[in-house]
């Protein structure tokens, strides 16, 4: 913390308060500022920070960095909060690391660009391989999470832009995917790309668990890789058989893939809200956690009713498809 050194006595207290493993005041500058350092368990981060941005929040100069601990030596011997710590990651890390998903740049463009050319040749060819190396890319995850996280947080920017990028990301998968239809010279008929034209009850059970697993990852730091192809095989295959059947001027097919796109996009997102409620992922500030608290259920609600009817067109359309 860079904070004004009449501080320092409040963030003393606030050390003692969170059990912080250690805290040490660095020499007062000529700008009345002083550095201090804190050392806390993952299990108080949160509530640490909080805390710190109620104290300094008025300090319009003042400064909070966390750096994570790569090492600790020696080895506390019988110190259980070190050895039984939280894996759960703070809000703010959060925030800056699914923002970055969410951003239209020359990257993303580029990455959905190339993740469709390939799921594309990958579905066409009946390729499995080909199309996993696609969903490696998966270009689509973070738009999704950081529109479930500007709803648990209330961020109207963050869905805004949320929105504005997963819709950018179809858009342009679908575009490309159509000339790709359009153009391809043989058939179309591959297994790959005939499952991605049926929707089931079975897909909504894969998506939400996509959705939760990916959030799930994010909340506790682990390594999202995996996840985010789980999350890739829900969104960016069907999108690409929307586009080459409509292309190829399948329109009933290309129903069966805009259906099956639909649901996976409302199970992920579903799926992401209700793991960012039960995680307790919610604002600092209380007129903040109103506002949240509001809007997280409307979405929620949104997202259920429109799951709901999405199921009940599948059943109609599978209903007469066997009669």
């Amino acid at each position: 913390m860079i904070a004004d050194t009449g501080s320092a006595d409040t963030i003393f207290a606030i050390s003692e308060k969170v059990k912080a493993q250690d805290f040490r005041l660095g020499l007062p500058g000529d700008d009345g500022m002083q550095q201090m350092r804190m050392l806390v368990n993952d299990s108080s981060l949160q509530e640490t920070l909080d805390t710190l941005q109620h104290v300094l929040g008025a300090q319009t100069s003042a400064r909070i960095v966390v750096l994570a601990v790569e090492a600790y030596l020696p080895k506390p011997e019988e110190d259980q909060n070190l050895k039984e710590g939280s894996t759960s990651i703070a809000r703010e890390s959060l925030y800056q690391e699914v923002i970055k998903g969410a951003r239209i740049d020359l990257n993303f463009f580029l990455l959905v660009i190339l993740s469709t050319v390939v799921a594309s040749i990958g579905l066409i060819e009946d390729n499995i391989a080909v199309v996993i190396g696609a969903m490696v890319i998966a270009p689509l995850l973070g738009p999704n999470l950081a529109l479930s996280l500007g709803t648990a947080l209330g961020d109207a920017a963050l869905m805004q832009k949320s929105i504005k990028t997963l819709g950018l990301g179809i858009f342009i998968a679908i575009g490309i995917s159509v000339n790709i239809g359009w153009f391809w010279p043989g058939e179309l008929a591959s297994d790959e790309l005939m499952a991605r034209t049926e929707a089931n009850l079975d897909s909504i059970a894969l998506a939400l668990a996509s959705g939760a697993a990916a959030t799930l990852s994010l909340t506790t730091g682990l390594s999202s890789v995996l996840v985010g192809v789980m999350v890739a095989v829900a969104l960016l295959p069907p999108a690409v058989t929307l586009g080459i059947m409509l292309g190829k001027g399948e329109i009933q097919l290309a129903i069966g893939a805009g259906l099956l796109l639909a649901i996976n996009i409302v199970c992920v997102n579903l799926a992401s809200k209700l793991v960012f409620i039960l995680k307790g992922f919610r604002p600092r500030t209380w007129l903040e956690k109103e506002r949240a608290k509001s809007a997280m259920w409307r979405y929620l609600l949104g997202w259920v009713f429109t799951l709901i009817a999405l199921s009940f067109f599948i059943y109609i359309r599978n209903a007469q498809s066997t009669m």
